[in-house]
């Protein structure tokens, strides 16, 4: 039974490889389809007067004014995607983790199993539930058997020897359900920094026309102010929703790390209460 995590540590370097190339991968195409968006749906010469991109949008195109708030727009696009797919990936490995039912009911039946004593039928449970807090408590009530059937070792001992087993898998487990969380907590500055700076860029378009001799470029000080705010905008929109996923994801780890040490607390207080 003490082998069980070696067993399961080259699956876990191999998910965690996989999880390495799924997030290069995305952050690249990601923007790849943000400069995509911005210079052929954006970029259409469908959107601007005289089918021109030089000319300004037509009357009322949206997609026109976003085009030529410049070059930041697409980065920005693709930092709004990479939100949107990273909080996906999240959502569907903390689901899976939580297993097939609802947590909560499944941690207190395990809990009534162990109060009556009834340690198969909680591994039952377990195997029934899948996910990484049933992997935790099917751990930690196998060792419980273990231990149980060894009359060798003292109560004490046992006690140590299940909660190293519990912490062990936790361990394996819990970096599963972090993994890639540290990229949508920097999407919450990196928005707003990049955001600043298309900010910035568009003030010192709108300042150089304004610098010009003679009566100020009002097309050129218009698409810098535009620029300016589009980016702003965009910018303040990207952060906002990193900061709203990574809270409701940052919850849902922590409810599942409560559950697991629920759990685990049941099993050893269990043990400890029959081994006395």
């Amino acid at each position: 039974m003490a082998n069980a995590p070696k067993t399961t540590t080259p699956a876990k370097k191999e998910s965690g490889n996989s999880g390495n190339l799924f997030a290069s991968l995305a952050i690249i195409i990601c923007f790849i389809v943000g400069y995509v968006v911005w210079a052929y749906v954006m970029g259409s010469p469908s959107n601007f007067l005289e089918e021109n991109p030089e000319n300004q949008p037509k009357p009322g195109n949206y997609l026109g004014m976003v085009y030529h708030a410049g070059v930041i727009v697409p980065v920005l696009i693709g930092l709004f995607l990479m939100v949107w797919v990273f909080s996906i990936e999240r959502f569907l490995v903390i689901s899976r983790a939580a297993g097939t039912g609802n947590v909560g009911n499944f941690v207190r039946k395990i809990q009534s199993l162990i109060n009556g004593g009834n340690i198969d039928s909680a591994i039952a449970e377990c195997d029934k539930q899948k996910g990484s807090v049933a992997n935790v408590v099917k751990a930690g009530l196998l060792k419980y058997k273990d231990v149980s059937a060894n009359t060798g070792l003292d109560a004490e001992k046992s006690v140590v020897a299940i909660q190293k087993e519990i912490e062990e898998t936790t361990a394996l487990e819990m970096p599963m359900l972090e993994k890639n969380m540290n990229v949508i907590a920097t999407l919450v500055s990196i928005g707003t920094l990049t955001g600043l700076l298309g900010t910035v860029t568009g003030m010192i378009k709108a300042f150089s026309a304004l610098a010009t001799g003679g009566a100020p470029d009002s097309a050129k000080l218009a698409n810098g102010i535009s620029e300016a705010l589009i980016n702003t905008a965009t910018g303040i929109a990207t952060s906002t929703f990193a900061i709203v996923m990574y809270n409701i994801l940052t919850a849902k780890i922590d409810n599942l790390t409560y559950s697991i040490d629920e759990a685990g607390f049941s099993i050893v207080q269990t043990y400890a209460a029959n081994h006395k």
